[in-house]
């Protein structure tokens, strides 16, 4: 059987999908998933959602996140972007938690709205959710009571922008609480380092590029399972370079060598890295060693 899509494009959407009456706000709102059960039918429903929304529960039964499944009978957070994909299994059952949902609009009006993303963690994978503790959850909680507490008043000039302080506040707990998972996870996210260094070191390794094509983020994330913006938050908090940045660094390196130990033309070696333009090779090279490739093999 195909899977039944449902599109949630607005609060009010969402608030007849859970049954909670009129949102009290058009373009946010905090729906207790604890006591509200998402009226969905016994067979699997995918749901396309406009909004960012921010799960915080509890729950047994598994959930599918884009391609990947997550059990989620520990208390941890989710993030999701607008046009992303949730699947619940028909047999999910919330035990505590709340779901924050503000639709774009809500902070596009601001600053946040530029800032939105550097909060990479609402394209990370399921798998790769927020495992908070009690005290975090907390100091979350407060900023999700301050959020609907706000919203729930008279509207007025300094509303949204009281809405959106709150919003900032609590993503800016979120990335501090990611930090501390990072790092709290040390052991498992070093062997993540040194295997995407074993895999980038092999795809280098190759004698020339030209067929397979200069790498990217999507490709080894998707070779260890993780999504790129994780991988490349991951890569930057325990090596100071993002994914791509690792990328460019193997690429000269290779670069050199076949500058050195070769007697091809600088077009010659930009196809067989992988360039299409050879153009787009030395302005790379450049960036990186402050010299044109030709005046490079000079200094052999």
């Amino acid at each position: 059987m195909s899977e039944s899509y449902i599109d949630i494009e607005s609060i009010s959407d969402l608030h007849e999908l859970y049954g909670v009456g009129k949102p009290k706000h058009p373009l946010i709102t905090v729906i207790d998933l604890d006591n509200n059960q998402i009226n969905r039918p016994k067979h699997a429903t995918t749901y396309r959602v406009g909004f960012y929304t921010i799960f915080c529960k509890k729950f047994t039964g598994t959930l599918r996140y884009g391609r990947s499944y997550y059990d989620f009978r520990e208390g941890t957070l989710m993030f999701t972007a607008p046009g992303q994909i949730v699947s619940p299994s028909p047999e999910l059952n919330i035990e505590e938690g709340w779901g924050l949902f503000f639709h774009p609009d809500m902070v596009n009006t601001g600053a946040l709205g530029l800032k939105m993303m550097e909060y990479s963690f609402f394209n990370y994978e399921a798998n790769e959710a927020l495992h908070v503790s009690e005290d975090e959850k907390n100091i979350l909680n407060i900023c999700v009571q301050n959020i609907r507490k706000e919203y729930q008043q008279n509207i007025d000039k300094h509303t949204n922008g009281l809405i959106q302080a709150n919003i900032e506040l609590l993503l800016n707990y979120c990335s501090r609480f990611y930090d501390r998972q990072f790092y709290t996870r040390e052991k498992v996210n070093i062997d993540v380092v040194q295997e995407f260094e074993k895999l980038i070191r092999n795809y280098f390794a190759q004698e020339t590029l030209i067929n397979s094509g200069l790498p990217n983020v999507s490709y080894f994330a998707s070779r260890m399972n993780l999504s790129p913006n994780y991988l490349s938050d991951l890569l930057h908090r325990f090596t100071g370079k993002t994914t791509q940045e690792h990328i460019h660094i193997q690429l000269v390196e290779k670069a050199k060598a076949l500058l050195w130990s070769t007697q091809k033309n600088v077009s010659e070696i930009a196809y067989m890295l992988g360039f299409e333009h050879p153009s787009h090779f030395t302005r790379l090279f450049k960036n990186k060693t402050g010299y044109v490739p030709s005046d490079y093999r000079l200094l052999n």
